[in-house]
């Protein structure tokens, strides 16, 4: 073939695609246009058609990659674009019946009327909520969150009581625990675009709702709490400031309770404010706090005045530095973890970034960033002030200008370093009476500073912006487990107000919280309340991050790369460790809390879906366990009835799939299939795959696979089933299907097909069940046109036109009304019935395992299971003993069995003639004379009529299904359920409307319902061990 050369005229240019790449979202011209779809068609208007008619047929409209076909979010003025699908891709042009197709077309060239565009873009873009960057947003934030009151409160006597040493290992080790724990936070926020609710936000998309709903709860009470710790610590300050100038109120405790509601009020205003107002509150706290470390550090350098060294403070001495070295434990709290409880929320504010998700410019950047500048400048700060604080100042001092040592006999009896200085600190320090020095007066840091009252300033500046970060963070978190709707009661907190979406109401049940626990009054008391929370949340961050790692779900793609899923696990673990080493029984309340909460998600089970990483896992551990079976030989002793449930839509016929659940339940598989017959096409496969359906058996609690296919024939589709159904040795080995009640008005080539069902499954060495219910199985409304009819048809749905019911029309809609639930007799307690079974052929043990697997469920516990089988009259007690010995091998629990040896007696001729009434039709007898001659010809062609050989071939079996159906009539007619060995049409020798009678006249008029059984032949009982 001749290609086209360039002088012809042809421009591969033209055919270019016109819609531009875009990665970030922004607005960028073109795109598909719904309203010019149809001229993609040859209308001489779309892209290709602007070329020479030498490339005729390439039009396309595949379109390069753009971010609108991954965004669930539009881009304010222009419209989103859409990825075509692929039946747009590959459908007939011409076919009428095409979905909205997009055209490849760039917004200049879109014509047609873009009034309704034009006065879109006139209108005014929504405002723009404020975003903060890494250093605003995160790293400043999480740095005054850090930053606490634990710093110039606790700080200084926490290097006393653990000495300068133990302190640094205590803080080392709360780093090296956010750190991990900020390495797994950034390797989670960069798996994606990150919303609003931080650590909940990123603990439930990644772990799922269980566990991200339960920890999202805790978290949001802690750092509720967490308001109460820091406001209580500048409450401390500012009534030991008022008692220094002998101001009080009340007593300190009250004072303390007064000044922090007090103060939280006025931080809840500042927060309701909005967000801009916060920000700019937290960088003004930010600046006082760097003036205050400012001067803090020139205080250490200016050589001490009497008045300091009274207190304690002589700047820097190698003796005061080896004595502070080692611990110096004191008080109640006088341990290494007694210390660290305390310590450890002071490290907590990593998350005061995270937790804003939402009000982040670009979340996946300034989280991992911020966050982990944080952890590192705040560590050096807090070593490098305990290793200062802990050279310059000693433990004991009286504040006493007089203490001085007068001549050198007092030297001898001097207790304490600051004796080398000459001070004599012997008096307060024997009696335990000293009011200053590191371990006894919290102030120590304003003491030592250049000016104190710039740390004064930084005390108010760490505590208000640490409480303030926490009043912030509450709200946020608790506003996006409330819009989650995993708990109820909790929803009116969810509702946000102005352009960033305040949570007003959060912010006042956050207020109500601090308030409550500021009137503890007690910072001692209230800090290892939250470390065990805090604790909690860090140790599900780390596992989040070893869980999705571990899973190697492709989905589990972190940009951020600078973490070990090992190193997340020693996170977690550690973590927890420390909870029951601080306290044991707030770890145990804090995990009880978690597992009540979880044990409500599941139970209540929300219809959230979010790709957790414990969705992939339980993938991965079905996928090995399937995997794991292939290398274990099938044995009698596991045997179970993996049933293939010939349903169509379950809604139609929920007998079915109420009985065949009472077998499977908990025990085996259970698949319900649906044929749709017509040719492939996107109706089709949408009517057999649709979702409907499996919400019908979720809402229902059956415990059922759902499977659909597309045939051009039921039977065609039902062999699918029979051969591609299942995975590895998870596959069906019994096919269930209603029977077909109708067959004799329908078309003999659907009766026909029906048993050629009945055929395919024994060929393919499956064991076979037909259930008869006597008001019929299928329930659908006439309407439902797509349900298949070849499986069941009750009375009313009987078509008497010569069209065949297996054609079924293309609706274009497949939604089944989720609402009919039916009840049915299969989900009823039967009571105190019976299961007759009749054992009259021996299948392999089918027929009796069945009604056993009944029993077991509480419905037909109470049932008594009759084993009826076929025997001699003069033998019939020896042969019952042989039945009830072999049944009691198999150990089944049945005790009652009869034999009938009047099943081989002959019919009432009555019931012989109803037989031969029932095939008269389908006699080949009946053709007229003039046909005899294409006999042969015509069997071929109609293989289902039956001949006079073929009635006399099998007449001795016709006879015993007629007897067998009086038999029932005299033992059966108050059963719950009957069970019975179904007989066997061999192929070529029994036509199959022939064997649909024996079914037909075998089953009919009775009022209990029928399962007909056969297995295929192969022991599924055994009263062997091994």
């Amino acid at each position: 073939m001749e290609l086209p050369v360039v002088n012809d005229g042809v421009h591969l240019a033209a055919y270019r695609p016109r819609v531009p790449l875009s990665v970030n979202g922004k607005a960028t011209p073109g795109g598909f246009d719904e309203s010019r779809y149809y001229q993609c068609y040859g209308d001489g208007n779309s892209v290709a058609s602007r070329g020479s008619d030498a490339l005729t047929g390439y039009e396309t409209l595949d379109a390069p990659p753009n971010y609108d076909f991954y965004a669930n979010t539009e881009v304010w003025g222009r419209r989103r674009r859409f990825r075509p699908s692929l039946y747009q891709l590959h459908a007939n042009p011409e076919d009428d019946s095409k979905p909205p197709m997009y055209e490849e077309t760039t917004a200049g060239q879109v014509g047609g009327d873009s009034s309704e565009e034009d006065e879109d873009e006139d209108k005014e873009p929504p405002t723009e909520p404020t975003r903060f960057g890494w250093v605003q947003g995160v790293m400043i934030r999480c740095m005054l969150n850090i930053w606490g009151v634990i710093l110039y409160l606790r700080l200084p006597w926490i290097t006393a009581q653990a000495g300068i040493g133990l302190t640094w290992v205590i803080i080392l080790l709360s780093s090296c625990i956010t750190g991990i724990t900020g390495l797994s936070t950034s390797a989670i926020a960069t798996n994606g675009k990150v919303k609003g609710g931080g650590t909940y936000f990123l603990i439930s998309r990644s772990l799922g709702p269980e566990l991200g709903g339960s920890i999202g709860l805790i978290f949001a009470f802690a750092n509720a709490v967490a308001v109460a710790m820091h406001t209580v610590g500048f409450a401390e300050t500012v009534v030991d400031l008022m008692r220094e100038n002998e101001a009080v109120m009340v007593d300190r405790t009250n004072d303390i309770r007064i000044i922090g509601v007090i103060t939280v009020t006025c931080l809840l205003g500042i927060s309701m404010a909005g967000m801009a107002w916060e920000s700019k509150a937290q960088i003004l706290f930010f600046l006082v706090i760097m003036v205050s470390f400012a001067s803090y550090i020139v205080g250490t350098i200016i050589p001490s005045t009497p008045e300091k060294q009274s207190k304690g403070f002589f700047s820097y001495k190698a003796s005061i530095f080896a004595t502070n070295f080692v611990p110096g434990w004191r008080g109640k709290e006088g341990s290494f973890f007694g210390m660290f409880s305390i310590f450890f929320p002071s490290a907590t504010g990593i998350l005061a970034g995270a937790n804003i998700s939402g009000d982040l410019k670009n979340p996946t950047v300034a989280i991992p960033r911020g966050t982990l500048m944080a952890i590192f400048w705040t560590t050096i700060s807090y070593l490098i002030i305990s290793a200062t604080i802990g050279s310059c100042v000693v433990r004991d001092a009286s504040g006493n200008i007089n203490d001085t040592l007068s001549s050198a006999s007092s030297m001898e009896n001097c207790v304490g370093t600051a004796c080398q200085y000459g001070w004599d600190f012997s008096e307060c320090v024997k009696n335990g009476t000293c009011p200053y020095g590191i371990i006894n007066y919290y102030q120590s840091m304003s003491m030592v500073s250049a000016f104190a009252p710039l740390i004064t300033a930084g005390i108010f500046g760490a505590t208000l912006s640490s409480a303030l970060a926490c009043l912030v963070s509450a709200p946020k978190v608790f506003q996006c487990l409330c819009k989650d709707k995993l708990y109820p009661l909790i929803g009116f907190f969810g509702k946000g107000y102005g352009k960033n979406d305040e949570p007003l109401r959060g912010y006042l049940l956050t207020y109500i919280i601090a308030a409550c626990f500021i009137l503890i009054a007690e910072l001692n008391t209230i800090a290892p309340i939250i470390s065990n929370f805090f604790l909690c949340s860090y140790s599900l961050i780390n596992f989040s991050c070893f869980h999705a790692s571990i899973t190697n779900s492709p989905g589990w793609r972190p940009s951020f790369r600078f973490y070990s899923k090992w190193l997340s696990l020693l996170g977690a673990v550690c973590c927890v460790v420390i909870m029951f080493l601080l306290t044991w029984w707030a770890a145990l309340i804090a995990f009880g809390v978690v597992f009540f909460l979880l044990g409500y998600t599941l139970y209540k089970r929300p219809a959230v879906n979010w790709g957790s990483s414990v969705q992939a896992s339980s993938y991965n551990m079905a996928l090995n366990q399937c995997v794991g079976l292939n290398t274990v030989e099938d044995h009698v002793k596991n045997y179970r009835p993996q049933c293939l449930v010939l349903t169509g839509p379950p809604s139609s016929r929920p007998a079915l799939v109420d009985l065949i659940n009472c077998f499977t339940k908990g025990l085996s598989l259970m698949l319900c299939a649906n044929v749709v017959t017509d040719s492939p096409s996107l109706t089709a496969v949408q009517k057999a795959t649709s979702d409907s359906h499996v919400a019908w058996l979720n809402k229902r609690k059956i415990k059922s696979f759902y499977r659909g296919v597309v045939a051009s024939d039921v039977r065609s589709g039902v062999n699918m089933l029979l051969q591609g159904a299942g995975l590895g040795r998870i596959k069906p080995n019994v096919l269930m299907m209603g029977f077909k009640k109708d067959w004799r008005s329908d078309t003999p080539q659907a009766a026909h097909n029906y048993i050629g069902m009945l055929h395919d499954a024994f060929d393919l060495q499956y064991g076979v069940c037909v259930l008869r219910v006597r008001e019929g199985l299928d329930v659908t409304r006439p309407s439902q046109s797509h349900v298949n009819p070849v499986f069941d048809e009750g009375p009313e749905n009987i078509n008497n036109t010569s069209s065949s019911c297996i054609q079924t029309s293309i609706s274009s809609s497949v939604s089944i009304d989720p609402e009919p639930q039916p009840n049915t007799v299969f989900q009823t307690k039967q009571g105190k019935k019976t299961i007759d079974v009749y054992w009259l052929s021996d299948d392999g043990g089918l027929t009796l395992l069945l009604p056993y697997l009944l029993t077991r469920r509480k419905r037909w516990g109470r049932c008594k299971v009759r084993v009826f089988v076929g025997g001699e009259a003069d033998k019939k007690e020896q042969q019952k003993e042989e039945v009830l010995a072999l049944i009691k091998k198999f150990r089944l629990g049945f005790h009652d069995v009869e034999v009938l040896p009047d099943i081989y007696q002959n019919p009432q001729p009555m019931n012989v003639h109803q037989f031969d009434s029932m095939v008269g039709r389908f006699r080949q007898d009946t053709i007229p004379k003039q046909d005899a001659d294409s006999g042969p010809s015509r069997q071929q062609e109609e293989p289902w009529m039956i001949t006079e050989q073929d009635l006399e071939k099998n007449k001795a079996k016709s006879l015993r299904q007629i007897r067998l159906n009086e038999v029932l009539q005299d033992y059966s007619r108050e059963a719950a359920l009957i069970v019975i060995t179904m007989p066997v049409g061999r192929r070529g020798v029994c036509p199959s409307m022939l064997y649909l009678a024996w079914l037909d006249f075998l089953s009919r008029d009775l009022r209990p319902p029928v399962l007909l059984v056969r297995g295929n032949q192969e022991n599924v009982l055994t009263f062997y061990c091994q």
